[in-house]
């Protein structure tokens, strides 16, 4: 695989996850997928010529560490990765359990620390490379039912910002993707039965976005990046 492109994309399931592999792949990429279910990364595998299933779980660092192992080894190294791995829970903090803001912290959180410290170096000796990392509006933002959620997804965009503060003079781009919308997927179909469609966001349209933020010129990066349809009340 040496002399392609190479992407390393977090949380691949069948919405935004997807949509990014399918897109990068359609743009020449090899795509290495790292999701815990292992059944639905091989099937994508068979399905779609170019991309790789990696299984492994963002918040035990041995199975992030021997995936990206066996990604550089197989593929090279990857100039391009996109952390979709989320954790996610909702309650206000007297309800939460305080144990899962504690896992939706290593995933979130940790899991970019961990994906970006093993592949940043490769990148900064190539003085090129692109992490992103995709959030949502919990980022800027507690509301009340999101107290075992938004305080994880604010510290990732805060690693995000400091990260690209200190890459960015060394070639390498980071960016933070807010998606301020619900996801079309069937679960949030079945959540709002009667949402008109452009009440959603497509995870296609996700995709393109990112992907034209990867391959920005280096005169006009962005970092703070925001999507939401075009009736969304903000």
């Amino acid at each position: 695989m040496n002399g392609s492109r190479i992407a390393v994309v977090s949380g691949v399931g069948p919405g935004t996850g997807l949509a990014l592999v399918q897109r990068f792949v359609a743009g020449g990429y090899q795509v290495a997928m790292i999701a815990r279910n292992a059944e639905r990364l091989n099937e994508f595998a068979r399905d779609i010529p170019g991309c790789h299933a990696y299984p492994a779980d963002v918040t035990h660092p041995s199975q992030l560490d021997e995936a990206l192992t066996r990604i550089q080894a197989e593929l090279g190294h990857p100039q391009v990765l996109l952390h979709n791995a989320v954790g996610g829970s909702f309650g206000n903090f007297l309800e939460i359990d305080p144990q899962v803001l504690e896992v939706n912290f290593r995933t979130n959180v940790m899991g970019l620390l961990h994906l970006a410290r093993r592949l940043a170096p490769a990148m900064i000796a190539a003085g090129q490379g692109v992490i992103i990392a995709t959030g949502n509006t919990s980022s800027l933002r507690g509301k009340s039912k999101f107290a075992g959620f938004a305080p994880t997804k604010a510290a990732q965009r805060i690693l995000a910002e400091s990260m690209a503060r200190e890459l960015g003079s060394q070639g390498v781009h980071v960016a933070y993707v807010v998606i301020d919308a619900v996801i079309d997927l069937a679960w949030t179909r079945k959540r709002y039965p009667d949402a008109r469609d452009d009440f959603f966001i497509q995870p296609r349209d996700i995709a393109d976005e990112i992907w034209h933020v990867v391959h920005q010129p280096k005169s006009a990066w962005s970092f703070n990046v925001e999507l939401r349809p075009h009736g969304e009340n903000w």
